[in-house]
C-alpha cells in the first residue's frame, strides 16, 4: 500500500472519530425536539441518503447480494435493532445532561468487545488484556459504589455497541451495504413514528420548531452517514492496531464536551473511577502494540 493511501486512510479515520466525538454538540442544538423524534428523523434521513448512494453506485445489486444469503439478511436485521437502541439511548442521554456518562460507555466498549469475543467466539486473552479488563471492572465498581447507582447509561451503550460489533463481525457483507440494509430495516417504523408525531402528537416538523431545527434534522442523515463512509474508507487503508488507538478520540472529545462545554459535575470520586478505566485502556493499547510488533516480526 502506498504512503498516500496510508495518509488518506489515516485522515479519513481520524475525521470519522472526531465527528463522532463532537456529536453531543450537534444533538444539543436539537434539544427542543423530543429524543424519540430526533432518532426517528435520524434513521429516516440516513436511510434516504445511504440507499440513494448505494443505488447510484450499483442500482439494486447490493440489495440482491444481501437477500441471496438469508443468514446475512437476518443478522443485519438483528444488528439494526441493537444499533437503533444504542442511538436512542445515546441521544436521550446527551439531551438529558449525561454526556460524561456516554463517554464512559464508549471508553469501556473496546474492553467489553474483547470480553465478548472470549465468551462468544472462544478467543483467548493474554495477561495484559485480562489486566485491562480487570481495571475497567474496578472502575465501574468504584463509580457504582460512589454514585449509589449502576452507571446504566454507560453500560447500556457499551453492551449494545459491543453486541453490534459482534453481529457485524459475523456478517460477511461490504460495510456501507450492511449499514444501508440496517437503515432499511429501521426505515418503516421510523417513518411511521414521524408521521404519527406530525398528526397532532407532538411533532413540529411542519412549522413549530423553526427552519433552523428542520435543517438540522434533515442534515442529521448526512451527519450520521458521512463519518461512517469515511471510517469504512479509512479502515481498509491503515492497520487495525492504528484504528484501535484512534478509536479513543471519540469518547475523549465527548468527555471534554461534557466537562468543559456543558459543565457537567466531575468531582474526585468520578475521576478515580475514570482513572481505573483509562489505566485499563493504556494497558490494552500496550498489549495491542506488542501484538502488532510480534506480527510484523
Amino acid at each position: 500500500m502506498s504512503s498516500s493511501d496510508y495518509r488518506n486512510g489515516l485522515w479519513a479515520t481520524t475525521f470519522a472519530f472526531v465527528i463522532w466525538g463532537l456529536f453531543p454538540l450537534y444533538w444539543h442544538l436539537l434539544k427542543q425536539v423530543p429524543s424519540d423524534q430526533i432518532i426517528a428523523h435520524r434513521i429516516v434521513w440516513s436511510a434516504v441518503l445511504l440507499c440513494s448512494l448505494l443505488f447510484a453506485r450499483e442500482r439494486l445489486g447490493w440489495l440482491k447480494k444481501i437477500w441471496a444469503v438469508p443468514r446475512t439478511f437476518w443478522l443485519l436485521g438483528l444488528a439494526s435493532v441493537v444499533i437503533g437502541f444504542n442511538w436512542s439511548l445515546y441521544i436521550w442521554a446527551v439531551n438529558a445532561g449525561h454526556v460524561v456518562e456516554t463517554s464512559l460507555g464508549y471508553f469501556i466498549n473496546p474492553l467489553l468487545s474483547v470480553l465478548l469475543g472470549v465468551v462468544v467466539l472462544g478467543e483467548r486473552l493474554g495477561r495484559l488484556q485480562w489486566l485491562a479488563v480487570g481495571l475497567a471492572a474496578l472502575g465501574v465498581a468504584w463509580l457504582t459504589w460512589q454514585g449509589g447507582r449502576v452507571p446504566w447509561i454507560a453500560i447500556g451503550l457499551s453492551i449494545s455497541f459491543a453486541l453490534y460489533g459482534l453481529l457485524r463481525k459475523l456478517t460477511a457483507v461490504e460495510p456501507v451495504s450492511g449499514i444501508g440494509m440496517e437503515s432499511l430495516f429501521l426505515f418503516v417504523p421510523a417513518l411511521a413514528w414521524v408521521l404519527w408525531a406530525e398528526a397532532g402528537h407532538g411533532g413540529g416538523f411542519t412549522g413549530t420548531w423553526g427552519w433552523g431545527t428542520l435543517v438540522l434534522l434533515v442534515a442529521s442523515g448526512a451527519v450520521s452517514a458521512v463519518p461512517l463512509i469515511a471510517f469504512t474508507y479509512g479502515v481498509r487503508r491503515i492497520p487495525l492496531s492504528v484504528v484501535g488507538l484512534l478509536q479513543y478520540i471519540g469518547p475523549t472529545l465527548q468527555f471534554l464536551c461534557g466537562v468543559l462545554v456543558f459543565r457537567e459535575p466531575f468531582g474526585m470520586a468520578k475521576l478515580v473511577g475514570f482513572a481505573f478505566i483509562w489505566a485499563g485502556l493504556v494497558v490494552f493499547a500496550l498489549a495491542g502494540w506488542r501484538a502488532a510488533r510480534r506480527v510484523r516480526g
